[in-house]
Order: C-alpha cells, then structure tokens, then sequence
C-alpha cells in the first residue's frame, strides 16, 4: 500500500513539473532583426520551450557554444533549424541561440537565455 502511495505522489510531482513548464514566443512578435536582448529581465526554467517563428526562407535557428555566439559564427556542422515554426525545451544554464543565416547574428539575431 505505502508503495502505490509513493507511486501516485511522483506522478502527481511529475506531473505538476510539466504544468509549471512555460511556453515563450521568442522577440514577442517573432523570430526577427533586432531580437538581441530581448531574454532580459525574464525568469526562464529549465523545461520551458522557445518558440522562434519566422517567414521560412527568411532566417533560421541554429545552437551554437558561447564562443561562437560572441564571434557570431555558425560553424560548418552545426544543425540548422529552418521550418518557421522551431521549438527548443530548455536546458538549465545558458543556451546561445542565433540566425544561421550570414549577416543576420550580426544585425541583432541572437539571444542567450539562461534557464534556473
């Protein structure tokens, strides 16, 4: 008996982890120039989701390391997420997002959230 209580308890606190999880619409109105900053002043969690939508064919999402984020380079092998509609679960600590596309880290698409 004491088992099957233990059993429902983590799942209640399973469960509830999932509900706490927050989904947020990167740059408000959309994956776009300028976005830069736009992580400040808000309290990410691990397991919440980004969602970075964008015109396909007008910019990309891609995962790069802190030092490719300051130098706002994309290296050869790294994926590249191009469907418009991109969502990413966050990690605890820093995750460095940029455009994949050339030019556009540098005008302001990229962002650097930190998840507690």
């Amino acid at each position: 008996m004491l088992w099957a209580v233990v059993v429902v308890l983590l799942g209640v606190m399973l469960e509830s982890n999932k509900v706490d999880a927050t989904v947020w619409n990167v740059g408000d109105h959309g994956w776009t120039f300028d976005v830069q900053g736009w992580e400040s002043g808000k309290n990410f969690m691990a397991g919440d989701t980004l969602v970075f939508n964008y015109k396909v064919g007008d910019h990309s999402v891609t995962i790069v390391n802190e030092s490719n984020y300051k130098e706002c380079i994309v290296p050869e092998d790294a994926i590249i997420y191009s469907s418009g509609h991109d969502e990413f679960v966050l990690n605890k600590g820093i995750t460095y997002f940029t455009c994949g596309i050339l030019g556009h880290c540098t005008a302001g698409m990229h962002i650097a959230p930190y998840a507690a």
